[in-house]
């Protein structure tokens, strides 16, 4: 009975295996099946044997004890013998039983694991089949990509192709652009040859004109008769001094006791009253110096009277001129601008343009009629204020020019550079004729009389005497003038007579009006004034809480009557100084919106002008 019942269970195993379908895994698993239920029944088959031999006993003993009942045995022996062995048998009986019950829950767990890995293989197959999809539309998006990629690298070697055309196209076009630089300034030295060629022989067909008219004055006899003089004139009273001051000018190398003077000297008037000789940037007009006023005592500003935005972009300079009715702004905009002081207000009256990068400095001439300015594309610039466009254009630094100044010595300037040279320039030739080389950097200069003083970036102020020279010069025009621009003199007749430290960086420089104070200011934001009269022991150094030197080329000014000193500061405020008690005289904020870069102050001491990097300008006044 036992074999039947697990030959059916086998059996229901079998069909419930076999109903869902016929397929290969299902074959499969039926065949495990039919392979483990033979391996079961050959492990069972000696416990069937053994029970169904059991039952027959069991069996036989009942058949023999109804007999012992119907009839009763003598023998005692015999009876318990038999109940024993049935003793025995049901014992073994138990065993079997609970063998039994524990192979059937072992049966079950079987089954349920079997049917809980039939669901598995399920999710499985299911999942399997999910990925071979996922891996054929990978495999579509890789071919995908493949192609896409060969088309990248196809356009990526055209695209390289093409860049190496440039490439080849700009090294041709940078060598041709330079063919044509080295052609250009070829033909500009040979303008500038033939210029100076035509300058030299028309300067020495003058002399060799007045020497003669000289000699044939020198050899004649005049008699002046005063009563023919004329009683009246046409011109101006201004005008006749002018006229009388330059006649004075020019006759003093011609002074002579005879009476044959009066015709020199109208000889020499005409020859020097033409406007222009030869291609000379310089005129008459230009000669005679004109009177400054001078400024007894400066007003210190109080209240800004205007604020506008000058430029186009951050402002690096701002300069009075000698009448203090014109003021020149430069910046980074690449043009100078003329503003003209009407009521209290800065109105533009001119642009000057021809600079091909920022400019760094500028200046007006003595009498106001031209401006010098100095710009970051290596070159110093002439204007006159009637014409936008430069009349000169003084070149020959190797880096930016910082400074650019009148020197002492009439049609003359003075230029500093980066490139560590300090540069002497004839104007009448427009050709640099004395060359200085310097240790450091110089950030600033300021001429006077007979010296040049030059403030560097290692923290160093050299004052040049130039005494020497400009005698020299002078005396020894004609050996100046045989020489080519492009081959000036050397700086050797000019001397470093005088060098002492500042407290830092120097940033600028500024003479007083009297030429006996020299202030500088410096990156350690300080301002440091010294007396030019007593040497370099004789100093004083002016600071205050908040101010800050807000670049390199922060430019610091002196008031006219000496008595003051104005720096703009990285807090966007201006700060004056009084120079006898050394205390911050007052500070005016709230008007600039960035750190300022450059002060300037009348020479009438009324009004003060300080720029920024923000484009803007403001005339400060107290009124």
């Amino acid at each position: 009975m036992a074999a039947a019942t697990v030959t059916s269970r086998a059996s229901e195993r079998s069909g419930r295996v076999l109903a869902p379908g016929g397929d290969t895994w299902k074959r499969h698993i039926v065949r495990q099946l039919k392979y483990r239920d033979q391996n079961q029944h050959a492990m069972f088959q000696d416990l069937i044997r053994f029970y169904t031999q059991l039952l027959d006993k069991s069996s036989l003993t009942k058949g023999i004890l109804n007999l012992s009942a119907r009839r009763p045995c003598s023998d005692s022996n015999s009876l318990s013998a038999v109940l024993q062995q049935k003793n025995q048998l049901k014992k073994t009986t138990g065993e079997l039983a609970y063998q039994v019950v524990e192979l059937q829950q072992q049966i079950k767990i079987k089954e349920c694991v079997l049917e809980e890995q039939s669901v598995r293989l399920q999710e499985e197959q299911q999942q399997l089949s999910c990925s071979s999809d996922t891996h054929q539309l990978l495999q579509k998006q890789v071919n995908q990509g493949q192609q896409e990629n060969r088309l990248l690298e196809m356009t990526y070697d055209d695209l390289l192709e093409r860049q190496r055309e440039a490439e080849s196209r700009l090294r041709e076009e940078k060598l041709k652009e330079g063919h044509l630089l080295e052609d250009m300034i070829h033909l500009k030295r040979q303008a500038a040859a033939r210029m100076n060629s035509r300058n030299e022989r028309k300067s020495r067909a003058r002399e060799a004109n007045l020497q003669k008219k000289l000699l044939s004055g020198a050899r004649s006899e005049v008699t002046v008769d005063s009563s023919s003089a004329p009683t009246s004139r046409s011109t101006s009273p201004e005008k006749e001094n002018q006229i009388e001051w330059t006649e004075r000018q020019h006759t003093r190398l011609f002074r002579s006791s005879s009476a044959t003077s009066l015709g020199i000297i109208t000889s020499i008037r005409g020859l020097f009253h033409k406007k222009r000789r030869g291609h000379s940037v310089c005129s008459l007009d230009e000669d005679l110096m004109c009177p400054v006023g001078t400024c007894v005592s400066a007003r210190v500003p109080v209240r800004a009277l205007q604020v506008l935005e000058a430029h186009d972009q951050s402002i690096n300079t701002v300069r009075f001129s000698s009448s203090s009715d014109l003021v020149a702004t430069g910046g980074t905009d690449r043009v100078i601008k003329v503003w003209d002081i009407r009521a209290g207000s800065l109105t533009h009256t001119a642009t000057l343009e021809g600079s091909n990068e920022g400019i760094t400095c500028v200046e007006f001439d003595p009498t106001g009629s031209r401006v010098l300015a100095a710009s970051y594309d290596k070159s110093a610039l002439l204007w006159r204020l009637d014409d936008s466009i430069p009349k000169l254009t003084l070149t020959g630094h190797s880096r930016k020019v910082t400074a650019a100044r009148f020197s002492g010595f009439l049609h003359h300037v003075v230029t500093g550079s980066a490139d560590r040279t300090i540069r002497l320039w004839d104007l009448h030739r427009a050709a640099c004729v004395q060359v200085v080389e310097v240790s450091s950097f110089c950030s600033d200069l300021v001429c006077s009389e007979n010296c040049i003083i030059s403030g560097h970036y290692d923290s160093k102020i050299r004052v040049w005497d130039t005494r020497v020279t400009l005698c020299r010069f002078v005396k020894n025009r004609t050996i100046l003038q045989s020489n080519s621009p492009a081959s000036p003199l050397s700086f050797r007749a000019v001397n470093c007579v005088q060098e002492f430290p500042a407290q830092g960086k120097v940033t600028s420089l500024d003479l007083s009006s009297d030429h006996r104070q020299l202030l500088s200011c410096c990156r350690d934001d300080c301002l440091q004034l010294v007396d030019l009269r007593r040497g370099s022991n004789e100093r004083l150094c002016f600071r205050a809480d908040g101010f800050t030197c807000g670049s390199d080329s922060t430019k610091a000014v002196i008031s006219p009557d000496s008595c003051f000193i104005a720096a703009g500061s990285a807090d966007c405020s201006v700060y004056i100084w009084n120079v006898s008690s050394g205390d911050l005289e007052t500070r005016l904020p709230d008007h600039h919106s960035s750190s300022i870069s450059a002060v300037s102050w009348s020479l009438s001491g009324k009004y003060v002008v300080s720029v920024d990097k923000s484009r803007r300008a403001v005339l400060w006044s107290d009124m």
